[in-house]
């Protein structure tokens, strides 16, 4: 397992680094074969939060792509609970996974660059993910486990672009563009 460890607004001891390792860790014995492991560490500058110490963590594997964030007051606390979130999250997968194989995604298209005027809005992230075909109902499964509003997807039956999302009353809701 490849761990990379980045501090936003704040330094990354070697001390913290090695019980973060040694923390998550334990997710190479859940999961099959972790390929990369990123995590980042945060403070909040915001005086008005006592949960300022943030761990954010992105583990690919062969499977689903896995996602957490964890805040508290003390850093190896949010390190602690994120590794609790995410093994919580293997354990759903494992549970809910179907037996079909999965089909290759071809290689993802290039998009030109968008020129921007100045009374825009700027973008101030950008991801860049596979978009892989797969069902509906296993798309509803990876946004279980990301833990986000919306998950875009190739449909394996229309071969399109779609997007499940949460809705308000606890649903979900599959948007399919034409």
């Amino acid at each position: 397992m490849r761990l990379q460890v980045k501090g936003r607004n704040l330094e990354v001891s070697e001390q913290m680094r090695k019980y973060a390792e040694d923390k998550l860790g334990k997710l190479d014995r859940l999961v099959n074969d972790p390929t990369r492991v990123e995590l980042e560490l945060l403070v909040e500058k915001n005086p008005s939060i006592s949960d300022n110490h943030v761990a954010e963590a992105t583990v690919w594997t062969k499977g689903p792509v896995l996602r957490a964030r964890e805040s508290s007051a003390d850093m190896k606390a949010s390190i602690d609970q994120l590794v609790d979130k995410l093994e919580r999250q293997v354990k759903r997968y494992r549970e809910k996974r179907r037996v079909a194989p999965r089909r290759h995604a071809p290689p993802p298209a290039e998009m030109p660059p968008v020129e921007l005027d100045d009374t825009a809005v700027a973008i101030t992230k950008t991801k860049q993910f596979t978009v892989n075909p797969m069902t509906p109902d296993e798309a509803v499964l990876q946004l279980e486990l990301v833990g986000h509003d919306f998950f875009v997807f190739r449909n394996a039956e229309s071969n399109g672009i779609n997007v499940v999302y949460r809705r308000r009353d606890g649903h979900y809701g599959l948007i399919e563009p034409q």
